[in-house]
């Protein structure tokens, strides 16, 4: 008994059947390509990001990552969206008269973030701070954080919270 061929869908015919095909493929293509390129946004990757509750003000906790701009233009992180925190500020910490450290808001409001160039967000350095923190930190939770840039738009990045750096 000779094998049985295939001669098409005699509903849809071969053609509708290869268009089907082409999208669906198409589709699978642009769905790995999103899933496969990592947190980055127009030209900005986020590496090594974490969070902890501040040492000395257990309502209070800041964020620290690298910003890593990948395009050909100047980008800046405009502000921070957290839904655990009161209050979200971008930081930066500086020597006071006497040798003391303090912190304020980074001035302009924003951190650039130079074209081929990485920005590193870190302990003593700049920052994003959470300021009355609800409900509290547990290490090993992570937080959802929305970054807002200028010209990358906005990029959630789930952030772990640690008792160190990463």
């Amino acid at each position: 008994m000779p094998a049985a061929a295939w001669h098409g869908d005699p509903i849809l015919g071969d053609s509708m059947m290869k268009k089907w095909s082409l999208l669906i493929t198409v589709g699978l293509c642009l769905f790995l390509l999103v899933a496969c390129s990592g947190q980055a946004t127009n030209g900005i990757q986020v590496e090594n990001a974490w969070g902890r509750v501040s040492p000395m003000m257990a309502e209070n906790g800041a964020f620290y990552m690298n910003l890593k701009n990948n395009s050909s233009a100047d980008d800046a992180l405009l502000r921070v969206e957290v839904e655990a925190c009161g209050t979200v500020e971008l930081h930066e910490t500086y020597m006071l008269d006497g040798g003391m450290m303090g912190m304020r808001p980074v001035e302009g409001g924003k951190v650039v973030v130079p074209a081929g160039q990485t920005v590193e967000l870190k302990v003593g350095g700049l920052h994003v701070m959470c300021l009355g923190i609800d409900p509290g930190f547990v290490v090993g939770q992570k937080i959802p954080v929305t970054l807002v840039f200028e010209k990358g738009g906005e990029m959630v990045v789930d952030v772990e919270i640690r008792t160190e750096a990463p």
